[in-house]
């Protein structure tokens, strides 16, 4: 069972994808196929993967194609890709959020652009459904940078109350190659079930979510095998049933209408 739609059908939707996640001499997927697909990209900030020189490149990339820069922050776990849960103190995640976000939006600025909404990576990500205090850590973060910045996550979540609540705007995101359960979460990775890899049913799920109004943005995963196959098949298909894809952020991806 998908997510309980969220808000009124709409015929735009963002596509975002996890960018900037190659480290040193590991390439993991194929950041320069997916950036024409996309409208939106949540870059890692080096705490669960991606180098400096990595990540200037990709903000670099980003901004020449006109896509959005999001700081996908996370746990500092570069062995686990950032995928393990961390009992990390609050005081400490925050200034870690804080650290990730200020460090890429230095190399973003440096690119001609800047960083435009903020995105929990992996654990990270579906800690702060439901863990008020990690939640709010990462809200403190981005209220204590730049409350004008958005917050991406998980419908229902603990994450997106918060943030709202704070002020900041709270942004419904759903995603094309995870499966979800019955009350709404993601399907732990762990579970053989928990990815989508087939690309029609992609497509037709993600025209079914925009149409229904499930969320603002849609997410595919860069680092998943076929990442490029499915983001063209699912942005072919919005298109063709009269969905635009554009960035949930309005004005120029370089900020300089902020």
């Amino acid at each position: 069972m998908a997510p309980v739609p969220v808000a009124a059908a709409s015929r735009q939707i963002d596509l975002n994808a996890d960018l900037g996640e190659s480290f040193g001499r590991w390439t993991l997927g194929d950041d320069a196929a997916l950036l024409p697909l996309i409208t939106s990209a949540n870059v890692a900030c080096g705490f669960h993967a991606g180098d400096p020189l990595t990540l200037r490149r990709t903000c670099v990339d980003a901004a020449t194609h006109g896509v959005v820069i999001g700081a996908q922050v996370s746990y500092p776990d570069l062995v686990g890709f950032g995928r393990r849960f961390l009992d990390i103190d609050p005081d400490d995640l925050a200034a870690g959020v804080l650290y990730q976000i200020g460090a890429l939006d230095g190399l973003a600025r440096a690119a001609g652009s800047r960083v435009r909404y903020v995105k929990p990576h992996g654990a990270l990500y579906t800690t702060a459904v439901e863990h008020e205090g990690q939640a709010a850590a990462v809200v403190a973060a981005v209220l204590a940078y730049d409350p004008g910045l958005p917050v991406l996550g998980l419908p229902g979540s603990a994450l997106l109350r918060i943030a709202a609540d704070s002020g900041l705007r709270a942004v419904t995101e759903y995603f094309i190659d995870r499966n979800y359960t019955a009350e709404g979460r993601l399907v732990d990775r762990r579970r053989p079930d928990a990815m989508v890899t087939d690309h029609d049913e992609a497509a037709e799920r993600a025209v079914a979510a925009a149409q229904a109004g499930r969320a603002e943005s849609m997410c595919t995963h860069g680092d998943s095998p076929g990442a490029v196959a499915m983001a063209m098949a699912v942005r072919d298909a919005l298109t063709t049933a009269g969905i635009a894809v554009a960035p949930f952020v309005a004005g120029s991806p370089t900020g300089e209408d902020r």
